[in-house]
């Protein structure tokens, strides 16, 4: 790049970098938004997690039960069980990629862990996450980075957390593989106890901290709108958002199907639209056989007026 890493993101130049991240990971650049070009549509890659996948008994059986359903793709946890070369060849075999892998110690092993050796234990994992990522030839790990409560405090979170990822940013960049934060409720960047109407700005410059054309956002549509209006927290993030998770709320029953709560998808498609999103959209809900599988598509297709 023909500037460092402070300049570039110096400003406005952080939602540039996940913009760029966006490229990396293989999504078309997004045209600008405004003037008489602005796309009216979303261009999206439709997925679903491999555990919503209930028939089926080996590994490749259940990535062509999903392609034969018609999703475009699957995300995988990692580190797991399955050895590197059953992957690839399920891959393969089905003709249905792995374009995401979500770490699967983050949650245990945080990275804003009060225990020193327990934070270790995550930086180690989220390497091993992207190294397996880079192995199925997926373009993003999904990272929790942090979570507060107890002993572990917002600001403590907060420093821990950025000083483990920077840790395993250069083996990101090396292998290409984006370092991707998403929105949980782990009590980090919004307040559990606060009202509706929060907005994503802690999120942003959480992101914008770390500074790395290596790390973005992997925005759950669901998870805050308990708190917040979805389309906003679209906007706020902006380029920084890479990978979407999907499924459906509602603030007085709580988890509902993804077209069942009062998530308001007109306005969420429209502000993907405005910030030129093109990538991968991912069902994280309950799953079951060929028929259940069905359904959830046909949600999304719905709610993405796709």
């Amino acid at each position: 790049m023909p500037m460092d890493r402070r300049t570039l993101l110096r400003g406005t130049g952080a939602a540039v970098a996940a913009g760029w991240i966006a490229g990396a990971a293989g999504a078309r650049p997004a045209p600008r938004t405004g003037g008489t070009t602005m796309r009216r549509e979303l261009d999206l890659k439709l997925a679903l997690g491999l555990g919503m996948i209930e028939a089926g008994g080996s590994l490749v059986e259940k990535l062509r039960l999903a392609r034969e359903v018609g999703f475009d793709g699957v995300e995988m946890d990692c580190p797991n069980s399955f050895p590197d070369a059953e992957v690839a060849a399920a891959v393969r075999e089905s003709g249905l990629p792995v374009h995401s892998v979500v770490d699967s110690v983050h949650w245990k092993s945080t990275l804003s862990h009060a225990d020193p050796a327990e934070r270790e234990k995550g930086v180690r994992g989220l390497a091993a996450a992207i190294r397996g990522a880079k192995t199925y030839g997926a373009s993003g790990v999904l990272l929790v980075p942090c979570v507060v409560g107890g002993e572990v405090t917002h600001e403590a979170a907060w420093e821990r957390s950025v000083a483990g990822i920077r840790r395993v940013l250069p083996l990101a960049a090396e292998l290409g593989i984006p370092i991707l934060v998403e929105n949980v409720w782990n009590g980090f960047c919004y307040d559990p106890e606060g009202p509706v109407g929060q907005t994503a700005d802690r999120l942003a410059a959480y992101v914008d901290e770390i500074a790395s054309p290596w790390v973005g956002v992997y925005l759950d549509l669901g998870n805050h709108r308990k708190y917040a209006d979805v389309d906003g927290w679209v906007r706020t993030l902006g380029r920084r958002i890479v990978k979407l998770h999907v499924k459906g709320y509602h603030r007085e029953k709580g988890w509902t199907e993804i077209d069942q709560g009062d998530i308001e998808w007109p306005a969420v498609r429209a502000a993907l639209v405005e910030i030129g999103f093109t990538g991968w959209a991912t069902a994280e809900v309950g799953g079951g056989d060929a028929a259940r599988l069905r359904q959830v598509l046909a949600q999304m297709r719905g709610v993405f007026g796709s």
